[in-house]
């Protein structure tokens, strides 16, 4: 009867979040046009903050739980699923010329929070100046965006904006997160419980099912950008998705907790690493050539699923 539930909630939490993000990107796209800012932007900004949430949350409550395994294994493998599932099947479908100009910052501020999270984690602990330095480099990403908008040129003829499509338009955003958000907690909590029936250990369900869970939002918002032909929201989202995950969600775990967070070795060994790669492997070849291709997006899933396969044996 338990797992009866647990499955009709697993149901429920799909019906959520695929509603939810096709209204979600809907609004983000009409947000994007009426203001004249870059979708890229909207997508690295407003779209990244509100899908990263359940990642935020599951994290911070894992860590004031003392679940630390999960909540830096959910933090690092959602970057991992992001960009070496969630990016790579938008790779596949997708077109996209990248402007250096537009994607270098944030680029190397990805990199570079990826190989500090993992020089602050050598010795198994991740270290308070660790969490300082990525709570900067999330300072310096917000600034970045702020200057970026201000010196954006208009993309096409905006819309016509009344009072009453302002209003309806942001609510129509809030209820497509709200609906993601809550169907991606839905998922999680009932993909957990069903694994865990089955004996499945807590850290591997933080790296994959809980990982992949968090990421749903990117994900729900990735396939309806595709099918809406909208490559730029769905690629920022991604991009500001993983900034947030490494430079905001582990620092506040390691605030919440109190503490210095102690890192699993399969963390240090195995997450974090192929989180390293999966990046490098998409941004670099793009900052040389300023387009993606589609054997990144080949690659990508190759090595994403050479990591579930470690993960699970």
């Amino acid at each position: 009867m338990l797992i009866g539930l647990e499955l009709l909630l697993f149901c429920l939490g799909i019906i959520l979040i695929v509603k939810g993000g096709d209204i979600f990107v809907d609004a983000a796209t009409w947000i994007a046009e009426v203001s004249g800012i870059p979708k890229f932007i909207i997508g690295a900004t407003i779209v990244s903050l509100a899908t990263t949430l359940p990642e935020m949350i599951v994290s911070v409550m894992a860590a004031l739980d003392g679940k630390v395994d999960m909540a830096v294994g959910n933090a690092v493998g959602s970057v991992t699923a992001n960009t070496g599932l969630i990016l790579a099947i938008a790779l596949l479908f997708m077109e996209v010329i990248a402007k250096r100009k537009q994607y270098m910052i944030k680029s190397l501020l990805l990199l570079g929070a990826a190989a500090l999270l993992l020089l602050a984690s050598r010795g198994g602990t991740f270290r308070l100046w660790g969490s300082l330095v990525l709570f900067g480099v999330f300072a310096v990403f917000i600034y970045e965006n702020i200057q970026s908008v201000k010196n954006s040129e208009p993309e096409g003829v905006r819309p016509e904006m009344t009072k009453k499509m302002l209003g309806r338009n942001l609510l129509l955003f809030a209820v497509g997160a709200a609906g993601i958000v809550i169907g991606s907690r839905f998922l999680v909590d009932s993909g957990s419980a069903i694994a865990m029936y089955f004996g499945v250990p807590e850290s591997i369900i933080a790296v994959t099912m809980v990982a992949i869970g968090t990421s749903l939002p990117e994900l729900v918002t990735t396939v309806t950008a595709i099918v809406k032909k909208q490559a730029s929201l769905s690629v920022g989202n991604i991009l500001g998705a993983n900034i947030i995950d490494l430079t905001l969600i582990l620092p506040l775990c390691s605030l919440v907790s109190g503490k210095e967070l102690p890192i699993a070795a399969q963390s240090l060994s195995l997450d974090m690493p192929f989180c390293l790669l999966v990046l490098v492997v998409v941004l670099v070849p793009m900052l040389f050539r300023q387009r993606f291709y589609k054997w990144q997006g080949v690659l990508l899933l190759g090595i994403y699923g050479v990591y579930l396969v470690q993960v699970i044996l």
